[in-house]
C-alpha cells in the first residue's frame, strides 16, 4: 500500500483529497504547513511520494518541503501544486511535477500511479 504524505492548508481540499486517496488504497499522512511536513517527513517516513501546495502558511513553502524530502528520501514521487501558474515560482526540483490547482483527483491519481 503507497505511502503518500499530503500537505495543504486549506482544510476543505486536504480532507477530499485524503479520501480519495485513502479510498484508492493509499496511506494518507496529513500536514496543514511546510513545518508539520518536515516533521512528518522525519517522523513517519519513508513515504512513496510527497504532494505539497506550494503556497502555505508560515516561513516554508511546498518548494521548501519538496527540496527536503528529496534530500531525505532520493527518488521519492513529488507532487507539488498551486492555483498560481508555474512560472510565478522560483525553479521547481528537478524531479518534482506541477499540478495546477483546481484540478481533477483523477489526475492526481493518475500521476501518482504513473511512477
Amino acid at each position: 500500500m503507497p505511502k503518500v504524505l499530503l500537505v495543504e492548508d486549506e482544510a476543505d481540499l486536504l480532507s477530499l483529497v485524503s479520501e480519495s486517496l485513502d479510498l484508492h488504497g493509499m496511506t494518507v499522512i496529513q500536514a496543514t504547513s511546510g513545518s508539520e511536513a518536515l516533521d512528518a517527513l522525519k517522523n513517519a517516513g519513508p513515504f512513496d511520494a510527497v504532494i505539497s501546495d506550494i503556497v502555505m502558511p508560515g516561513d516554508l513553502t511546498g518548494i521548501d518541503v519538496a527540496q527536503e524530502a528529496l534530500k531525505m528520501q532520493a527518488g521519492v514521487h513529488v507532487i507539488l501544486t498551486s492555483g498560481q501558474p508555474q512560472s510565478h515560482f522560483p525553479p521547481l526540483p528537478k524531479s518534482a511535477v506541477f499540478l495546477s490547482k483546481p484540478y481533477r483527483v483523477k489526475q492526481l491519481i493518475e500521476m501518482l500511479r504513473e511512477r
